[in-house]
């Protein structure tokens, strides 16, 4: 198969198109030709890599594939060759007491795809049968690959891990992301009034369209003081974070005593700042969520059908654009997601 590898850590240099073994099925597998995969960061701190990051090399990228099932290994029950399917991308061992909890994401071998796995910048790709699910209906390949990672990370931070309710005010920060232009619609889904941030008026705009009730330019104006002015210095119940260090601090300021700020990344730096004070004396929780269950990602794919969540489809590119696509990601020049076409 043809595949876009990286061989070793760096800039965009380190990608180039390869031919490698096509994967095998095995039991309880299943292969699947992609016709569509999404970017996301972990794309981009994968290869950059990070200190105790041990990737075998030439290491394919790539978490949210949608395509059609291929191959189907021994054991894989009720999935069947020709099948229009996207996958879950977080894989864990489906026998401890978190997964059988229903909470796989919290499995000691939890893993995703295109970091601890093979991902989809290829032709191919191999998963876990348990990690396969239908394609939604009415959706193009291009669009059902930008779902999965950042509806799931978006509706479990905001469902299980914040308990946002109707009537709340949450804060999303920068509504042009992936993970961002999913939270927007997830929190309207839950009846919560929204405001977003964004880093243009442009991209403001389209938060408005998506549902937010309001819109910050944050790279024009002060977010904080933006916020204490909409709730008339009230400040929002929740605050989804995935920013990190640049705007940490003012995302606790920003909550009312009492609120809860949900962290799901840090594209902006993992060293943030933390005046405790604040923590404590206002009585703040500050949660921290990664991905979401296998069950998740079903109660997702119900509404989409329902037309009530909509994946959110900057460009699509070749694969052997990937370096380029990861250039426009990492300068933030799209709203929502960029996919790769095999």
């Amino acid at each position: 198969m043809k595949a876009m590898v990286m061989r070793a850590h760096g800039d965009v240099e380190v990608l180039a198109m390869a031919e490698l073994p096509d994967p095998a099925a095995g039991p309880g597998g299943v292969v699947v030709r992609v016709r569509a995969v999404a970017l996301n960061h972990l794309d981009l701190w994968v290869r950059r890599g990070w200190p105790g990051l041990k990737v075998p090399m030439p290491h394919l990228l790539g978490a949210d594939v949608a395509g059609v099932v291929a191959e189907v290994g021994p054991g894989a029950e009720g999935i069947r060759a020709g099948d229009e399917v996207i996958l879950n991308p977080g894989v864990s061992c489906g026998r401890c007491e978190e997964c059988l909890g229903g909470r796989d994401n919290l499995c000691r071998h939890y893993g995703i795809l295109g970091e601890h796995l093979p991902g989809g910048y290829a032709e191919l790709v191999r998963c876990p049968a348990a990690n396969v699910l239908p394609k939604p209906p009415g959706l193009s390949f291009e669009e059902a690959a930008c779902l999965p990672l950042v509806f799931l990370t978006a509706w479990h931070a905001l469902v299980a891990r914040a308990g946002l309710r109707a009537g709340e005010t949450v804060l999303v920060h920068a509504a042009g992301s992936g993970v961002g232009s999913a939270a927007v619609q997830v929190a309207k889904l839950l009846g919560a009034r929204v405001i977003a941030t964004a880093g243009s008026d442009e991209k403001c705009a389209k938060a408005l369209e998506l549902g937010a009730d309001h819109a910050i330019p944050y790279e024009k104006e002060d977010f904080l003081a933006a916020v204490k002015s909409l709730t008339a210095r009230r400040g929002v119940d929740v605050v989804l974070e995935h920013t990190g260090k640049s705007t940490w601090e003012r995302s606790l300021l920003s909550l009312v005593s009492g609120g809860r700020l949900v962290t799901v990344g840090a594209t902006s730096g993992h060293d943030a700042v933390t005046d405790l004070r604040h923590v404590f004396y206002r009585q703040l929780s500050v949660l921290g969520s990664t991905m979401g269950s296998k069950g998740d990602l079903f109660q997702v794919l119900r509404f989409v059908a329902e037309g009530r969540l909509r994946p959110v489809l900057d460009r699509a590119l070749p694969l052997s654009a990937a370096g380029r696509a990861q250039e426009l990601l990492s300068r933030r020049e799209q709203f929502g997601k960029i996919v790769l076409v095999p």
